[in-house]
């Protein structure tokens, strides 16, 4: 089963990726910002990162810099409500980029496609 670490802040975005998320077939563990992150990504292995931008404590972005310093070949998938940060020379480092919905859809082919990636690789 697939593993998916959720990173955000707002409590609501956490539970509510984790039950669609669940309900989808994933193993999924969620993180309220960047405190110990690293070693978290080391001990639980997540196959992908979903990550928020703008966090009350954190920069998403200085967060996937980090990420991509450490494990490189970890899939990133940004997911903020603002799609401003398109235009961010550092939201280039990661494998896709979502803006925030209730509706799901886009972020789950998202996941099917660097799980489908990561596995032919």
């Amino acid at each position: 089963m697939p593993k998916i670490l959720v990173i955000d802040d707002e409590k609501h975005i956490r539970l509510m990726y984790s039950v669609e998320l669940m309900e989808s077939g994933y193993d999924v563990i969620t993180a309220d910002g960047g405190y110990k992150l690293l070693k978290t990504i080391e001990e639980k292995k997540p196959d992908v990162v979903i990550l928020d931008i703008k966090m009350v404590n954190y920069n998403g972005l200085d967060i996937l810099q980090d990420i991509r310093n450490h494990f490189y070949d970890l899939p990133v998938i940004l997911s903020t409500a603002y799609d401003s940060f398109k235009k961010d020379m550092k939201s280039i480092a990661a494998d896709f980029y979502v803006v925030k919905s209730l509706d799901l859809t886009e972020l789950k082919k998202k996941i099917a496609i660097v799980l489908e990636a990561s596995v032919s690789a």
